[in-house]
């Protein structure tokens, strides 16, 4: 990243308490107490094949038989993970992320995933495009296999402690107040199946009851089916 760009990032920053710095292990978002960045090493355990097949994420969003590799909108990329996951299993993921100071450290994060040999190939399928996905999803020129929704999510008011990213995403973006918004956008872009992430006993996103849901320990995937025609 150029300095000018650095400057610029942090002076938007700056009102929030925040600031970024670059370092020998990539670019840093901190308040002077938390500090955190995009490091994709930390997933290579859960990145195995024998691991991926047992990703509850992966069940929810591969169409069965259809051939890979299937093709994902993640329309809240925030750090990346979902999406290094599903590319990791195989699909072709194009992230979006509105926030540009969380895309820039996902683009770092991404950038140094892909001169690691262990997850060069799953970059590779990812593209990341800092933007307004509501408006994307509107105006796509091809038709997705799938949509993914996960909107952030407000924190549990008795939640004692958040983890530290989530601490600072927070400050950066609010929790999502254009749930209407956001579903009618992955419906406009036509895709094969929906998946929204939630927490277990969260709401339907838009109070929109999906075709079914897939449920972990703390994580629920709720599923939209479309039909084409």
């Amino acid at each position: 990243m150029t300095n000018e760009k650095l400057d610029y990032l942090n002076e938007k920053l700056k009102p929030l308490g925040m600031a970024l710095s670059q370092s020998d292990l990539g670019l840093f978002l901190t308040d002077g107490s938390l500090s955190i960045n995009v490091d994709f090493r930390e997933m290579l355990p859960r990145l195995k094949q024998s691991n991926l097949q047992r990703e509850l994420l992966v069940k929810a969003a591969r169409i069965k038989g259809q051939e890979m590799p299937q093709t994902i909108v993640d329309a809240t990329a925030g750090f990346g993970e979902d999406s290094l996951i599903l590319a990791a299993a195989g699909f072709k993921v194009q992230l979006y992320e509105f926030d540009e100071i969380i895309a820039t450290l996902l683009k770092d994060g991404l950038e140094r995933a892909g001169a690691i040999p262990e997850l060069a190939d799953a970059v590779s399928r990812m593209e990341l495009i800092c933007g307004d996905s509501t408006k994307a999803l509107r105006s796509l020129d091809y038709k997705p296999d799938i949509v993914l929704l996960d909107p952030m999510f407000p924190a549990r008011q008795k939640s004692a402690l958040i983890k530290k990213k989530f601490q600072l995403i927070q400050r950066l973006e609010s929790p999502c107040s254009t749930e209407r918004e956001l579903l009618d956008a992955a419906f406009t872009a036509s895709p094969k199946r929906i998946v929204i992430k939630r927490p277990l006993k969260g709401p339907y996103l838009a109070d929109e009851k999906p075709a079914y849901s897939l449920s972990g320990k703390a994580i629920r995937y709720d599923c939209f089916v479309i039909a084409r025609f």
